[in-house]
């Protein structure tokens, strides 16, 4: 009986090590992600809506800084091309920090600024979930931020 329960205090010592430590992302996962962003960085600067829709998954929810949500890749997709419409300009995302949930899941953190044709910037936040896919990494969501004031 005592040396079952030291296997068993053993297990949970050990196990509970291994799962508690986050996730570090790789090089290639790093790599891969970053492109991702940049990608819908540039599909929205082009109003490129056949990228988009390559870099969306079809269940991809938006909620962007007026507080409306777009549900599914259509509703997003006329979304960003009327916004990028209604605020042209240059659009910089920054990646501030990268984090895995698990092996094919992170939440990726980004500065995101826009150069208005007046040349303000306007200065928000964005936060993707991004997953990875059969061959590829797909944004399945983006919560767009304004801070607070």
């Amino acid at each position: 009986m005592q040396k079952f329960l030291v296997g068993v205090l053993l297990y949970i010592t050990v196990t509970s090590g291994a799962f508690g430590q986050q996730l570090q992302p790789d090089k290639q996962d790093e790599k891969a992600v970053t492109k991702l962003i940049d990608d819908y960085s540039e599909s929205r600067e082009k109003s490129d809506t056949v990228l988009l829709k390559k870099i969306l998954t079809p269940d991809v929810d938006q909620l962007v800084s007026t507080g409306e949500w777009r549900k599914g890749i259509r509703a997003a997709v006329d979304g960003m091309l009327k916004s990028s419409a209604g605020r042209p300009g240059s659009r910089t995302l920054t990646i501030t920090n990268l984090r895995m949930i698990d092996i094919n899941t992170s939440i990726v953190d980004c500065r995101y600024e826009i150069e208005n044709e007046d040349r303000s910037l306007r200065k928000m936040w964005s936060t993707f979930m991004v997953v990875r896919g059969k061959k590829t990494w797909k944004i399945a969501a983006i919560r767009n931020m304004l801070p607070a004031n």
